[in-house]
């Protein structure tokens, strides 16, 4: 199992040269006309043509010999326990596996697998705090996994939400995974959080646990939490007719997950566009789950809605970067200067039929990828789990 302590160590100046292929993770420009990126301890600084960028005195140079970098990929639906285990499917270094799927953030739901998880109000808050503080001080694999999201209960007050907040908890699980699950009580407590900053994700759909329940659009919409969670299922979707109104009458982001119900995830696609709110499209697995632990989930997400939903891979790659990393406030998911400095390098798979990466992943492939950098630093190369690439990126100084 790879692990690696969060540290704030310097991780000096970095060089990448040679990009074949710039995806920014924005939406309005995806494609950026530079070759090169320059990232200081952990921060990108330069992003431009060689000619026009300072490269002098790297500590790290990445010649990515005319391969794609990408922002790294962010998961925003995943239920973790503690370190990189899980007992949903009894599976260790499941996280080190999503890094190999080019996965540098996670989010998660809700620590809803842990054996034992206590329901009481003390109990509930002292495991969101505990999860927090864990994953904060200690990344799996060196992914950054943004977690402590408690379950709401029924006899939360609003200083529970204040407490939460202090002790440095900024997100809730999925609404609906506990004994709260009447849209006026939820759109209480949805709203208690706001107040103090933690961001809210209601389930969304059939149940999916013993314990969870039926959450249909009339209660995400009274609950209006900040993200449709899994609006295509996680697994059950809800009817089509639901799906589009939910599109259509909220303004909160819409999460479509792969562990759901693909033919819903496409509706919810469709819809989007036809409203001119992709913008609000953001990416998940919903994993582990019962359908098991997917290192490849994101980027099946990518070119399953690329393929089957006809949009440009350019565009799709954004709803797994800048889409997300709006929506969930995160300083990862674009390449600009200021941004953290997480990448994954990618290249069409050995043997596909597309002629180009991005052509490559409208048909339906998945990309191989080369290597992924986390704050600066090199977190995997080739990966083990992907098709293998075309062509890899090296370390040459």
């Amino acid at each position: 199992m790879s692990t690696e302590a969060a540290t704030d160590g310097k991780a000096g100046r970095l060089v990448i040269r040679n990009i074949g292929l710039l995806l920014s993770g924005d939406l309005d420009r995806p494609l950026l006309d530079a070759d090169t990126v320059v990232a200081v301890d952990g921060r990108i600084t330069a992003v431009g043509k060689a000619k026009d960028v300072d490269t002098a005195r790297p500590d790290l140079t990445i010649d990515a010999r005319g391969t794609c970098l990408a922002p790294g990929l962010i998961d925003s639906h995943v239920h973790p326990v503690f370190g990189d285990w899980t007992p949903r499917q009894n599976q260790f270094s499941w996280i080190d596996s999503f890094l190999h799927g080019g996965v540098t953030t996670m989010i998660s739901a809700g620590e809803v697998h842990l054996p034992g998880r206590p329901k009481d109000i003390v109990g509930l808050k002292a495991l969101a705090i505990t999860a927090q503080r864990a994953f904060h001080n200690f990344r799996p694999a060196g992914v950054k996994v943004l977690a402590g999201a408690p379950v709401l209960e029924q006899g939360m007050v609003e200083s529970d939400f204040k407490e939460l907040a202090e002790a440095g908890v900024s997100l809730l699980g999925e609404v609906g995974l506990g004994t709260v699950k009447a849209g006026e009580e939820a759109a209480k407590m949805v709203a208690w959080a706001r107040k103090y900053g933690i961001q809210s994700t209601i389930h969304t759909g059939g149940p999916s646990v013993p314990g969870s329940g039926y959450i249909d659009k009339d209660v995400v919409l009274e609950a209006d939490a900040d993200i449709i969670g899994h609006i295509n299922g996680g697994h059950t979707a809800l009817p089509e007719g639901q799906i589009c109104e939910l599109c259509a009458r909220s303004s909160r982001a819409i999460e479509i997950v792969h562990n759901g119900n693909e033919k819903a995830g496409l509706i919810a696609l469709r819809t989007a566009r036809e409203l001119k709110q992709l913008h609000r499209v953001i990416l998940g697995t919903d994993s582990p789950a019962g359908s098991g632990v997917q290192p490849l989930g994101i980027l099946r997400m990518i070119a399953l809605l690329s393929s089957l939903g006809d949009l440009p891979a350019e565009l799709a790659f954004c709803l797994a970067t800048g889409n997300t990393a709006r929506q969930r406030k995160l300083d990862c998911g674009l390449i600009e200067p200021g941004r953290a400095a997480d990448f994954v390098f990618l290249d069409r798979a050995q043997h596909t039929a597309g002629k180009t990466l991005l052509e490559s992943v409208q048909l339906g492939d998945i990309p191989g990828v080369g290597m992924v950098v986390i704050d600066g630093r090199i977190a995997a190369q080739r990966s083990r789990n992907t098709p293998p690439a075309t062509q890899v990126p090296m370390v040459v100084g």
